[in-house]
């Protein structure tokens, strides 16, 4: 892996070199084994938050984690293309527009014991700002080069918190063409809902019964781009234990085995249908 500045990374992407890479402050990942019509991103996974942010901040480490989607790019990690976060969403959250990105309140709670800093905001700002130039060359690249693009946008959700039966999956589809990709969403969510779990985890799979596809990543990649299909994709937290903050690392591997397979078949199968 190489560290390398915005700069680079976009020319290699122009290039189409392939490469693994880390931005050169630390704040996302980008690996490109190969140009395919799809790609992966877990903007959620990250964990880091500078230390400049420590004091001032009301949330412990554990509150972070919480809200955070820890493991998500592991479970996709073995795709051509993988884009991931690696700073918590507590510094700033790259699922959310570039205004709201910087949260003053998380999750009902403040978040700051005094008002941030301009420059720290600013500092923030700009990271979020940087990962949307990759993510719009990267997808501008696929869509020239393949005439349509699918990206699987991977998160996860706490269902514990829920006083109701929710899925184990859940797709978002509520700012896609659902008239022109139905038929792909269906078959994704009947793919995800045969995916076999340890331990007796149960596999369903709904559509907009928990989440709604309402985040920025996706909204972005919609709106800039007319033949590219975004889909929400979040797992319920069977894979850890959202109070004791215990990863189950069998369980995860589950999923990466099975995605290792099942989103390259849906992948080529939007392609064909959608390629024209």
């Amino acid at each position: 892996m190489e560290r390398l500045s915005i700069a680079q990374i976009i020319d290699n992407i122009n290039a189409e070199k392939t490469f693994h890479a880390v931005a050169e402050d630390y704040s996302f990942t980008l690996k490109i084994d190969d140009y395919v019509h799809y790609v992966c991103g877990a903007v959620h996974d990250g964990h880091q938050f500078r230390n400049e942010l420590w004091d001032n901040c009301l949330h412990t480490e554990y509150d972070r984690w919480y809200e955070e989607d820890p493991e998500t790019k592991n479970m996709v990690v073995s795709h051509p293309i993988v884009i991931a976060g690696c700073d918590s969403r507590f510094e700033y959250d790259l699922n959310r527009t570039p205004d709201e990105a910087v949260f003053e309140t998380a999750w009902g709670k403040q978040l700051w014991k005094s008002p941030l800093p301009d420059d720290q905001k600013k500092k923030s700002q700009d990271k979020h700002a940087n990962f949307y130039k990759v993510v719009h060359a990267l997808i501008s690249k696929l869509e020239s080069k393949f005439g349509i693009c699918i990206v699987y946008d991977m998160h996860s959700y706490n269902w514990r918190r829920w006083d109701r039966e929710v899925p184990t999956w859940n797709l978002g589809t509520s700012n896609v063409d659902n008239d022109r990709f139905g038929d792909v969403i269906e078959t994704w969510r009947q793919s995800l809902s045969e995916i076999p779990f340890p331990q007796d985890i149960k596999s369903t799979a709904a559509i907009n019964n928990t989440f709604y596809g309402n985040g920025y990543f996706l909204k972005f990649i919609t709106k800039a781009f007319e033949n590219t299909l975004v889909l929400a994709t979040e797992i319920a937290k069977v894979y850890c234990h959202e109070y004791d903050q215990v990863i189950y690392p069998e369980v995860v591997a589950t999923v990466e085995s099975e995605l290792k397979t099942k989103i390259p078949e849906h992948a080529a199968l939007f392609y064909k249908m959608h390629k024209n």
